[in-house]
């Protein structure tokens, strides 16, 4: 078992920042990648940007350029930095991680970007 706990959700107007970080405890040596889903309102959960370990993080088209996602290489904490928000960025914000193709979750943090 894996837990994760998100924190770093707030409000902000558009073109500010947010930082969001992932706290991981239990099975950490275990985790394959960690990263950052969101879901808004009405529309399926997506993914924002993934970290495999060993390998080169992957990002949504929607935020390339404006988000960075960065792990530690202890497994205990997944980081996503945001710029430059949007309104289309208001969600609620997931943790990720997988062992051996089973996801675990994080209770979720809300991000509101206002126009």
């Amino acid at each position: 078992q894996v837990q994760l706990v998100e924190s770093g959700g707030g409000s902000v107007q558009a073109g500010g920042s947010l930082r969001l970080s992932c706290a991981a405890s239990g099975r950490i040596f275990d985790i394959d990648t960690m990263g950052w889903y969101r879901q808004a309102p009405g529309n399926q959960r997506e993914l924002v940007a993934g970290a495999a370990r060993g390998g080169r993080p992957n990002y949504a088209d929607s935020v390339k350029g404006r988000f960075t996602i960065s792990r530690d290489n202890a497994n205990t904490a997944v980081y996503l930095q945001m710029n430059s928000l949007k309104p289309e960025d208001t969600a609620v914000y997931y943790c990720n991680a997988f062992i051996r193709g089973r996801p675990y979750w994080g209770q979720g943090t809300q991000v509101t970007v206002s126009s």
